[in-house]
């Protein structure tokens, strides 16, 4: 990335939200104020910026930095061009309240996940998707870990996989990840999951992987964590904390559609042998499901 262009003006704000984590105290509490209200930053002086956040003007500029533009004015023109590109209700706060009427948690859940959605479309790269799809498909065996609601799109991927005829085994626990972990070699494909990326029960394994040399791949909403550091390739999801929904719950949808996306994208790469599979797999649970609706009904 460029740093005088910064982030793309498209998703800035789901960059913001994605390094967060990693952000200092006093730089985090400049980026609530992009997230909370980009507009109002877009059109703040510095001086103006410095008072409505309650943090120095040098902190600014280093939060600045720290996203990737080379100091406030440039950050400023990017918000400014993200704010006029955004639906209008994307700036209208939205948090759930213990009062609000279920109408209204519909409404903003809905909205919470489409968002999510859209901006881990905006930051998921189509080189480094392709970069994971190919080691996956080639792939002797695919381990994904992960642990909570991280542990359940780890259970999806596998299952997705598995449904295609390729090796793909999941683990939630830590100590059976480990000790898949300790027999991956070259030529293997490890997966984290993590909405953090600081999970120790998927850290653990993955170290071990990537020092057995398979291709290791992070999902995760921090592109600065110990497990994207660690990975050869990294996709990053997106997903907003609020009072009801904890980061990683927020982000499992977002996480989802990575994989997805490359559930989709190894079908197409290996599409004869995942056609033949699909379909047989599919005439077995078929025939299952039969065979117990006639058992059903005869007794």
């Amino acid at each position: 990335m460029n740093e005088h262009e910064g982030p793309n003006p498209v998703n800035l704000v789901a960059t913001v939200r994605a390094v967060l984590p990693s952000l200092t105290p006093a730089a985090q509490a400049v980026a609530r104020l992009i997230l909370d209200d980009p507009a109002m930053v877009a059109g703040s002086t510095i001086t103006e910026f410095s008072a409505a956040s309650g943090t120095s003007e040098a902190t600014i500029v280093r939060t600045a930095r720290a996203l990737g533009f080379a100091g406030y004015s440039q950050l400023r023109f990017a918000l400014a061009a993200a704010v006029a590109r955004a639906k209008p209700e994307r700036l209208v706060p939205g948090d759930l309240g213990p009062d609000d009427p279920l109408t209204d948690v519909i409404a903003k859940v809905t909205r919470a996940e489409s968002e999510a959605l859209a901006d881990t479309a905006a930051q998921l790269s189509p080189e480094r998707l392709a970069a994971v799809v190919e080691a996956i498909a080639s792939a002797r065996r695919i381990d994904a870990y992960g642990v909570g609601a991280s542990g359940l799109v780890a259970v999806d991927m596998a299952q997705k996989l598995m449904r295609i005829g390729l090796p793909g085994h999941s683990f939630t626990d830590a100590h059976l990840a480990l000790t898949s972990a300790a027999l991956v070699r070259a030529g293997d494909v490890a997966v984290g999951v993590s909405c953090t990326g600081e999970t120790p029960d998927v850290l653990g394994p993955m170290r071990l992987a990537s020092a057995a040399g398979a291709v290791t791949v992070a999902i995760t909403n921090n592109p600065r964590s110990s497990l994207a550091e660690l990975a050869d390739h990294v996709l990053v999801s997106a997903g907003r904390e609020t009072a009801f929904r904890p980061g990683a719950l927020a982000s499992r949808i977002s996480q989802l559609l990575i994989v997805d996306c490359i559930f989709v994208g190894v079908a197409q790469r290996t599409f004869d042998t995942s056609d033949s599979a699909l379909r047989a797999t599919r005439a077995a649970l078929n025939g299952y499901l039969e065979d117990a609706r006639r058992r059903t009904k005869t007794g």
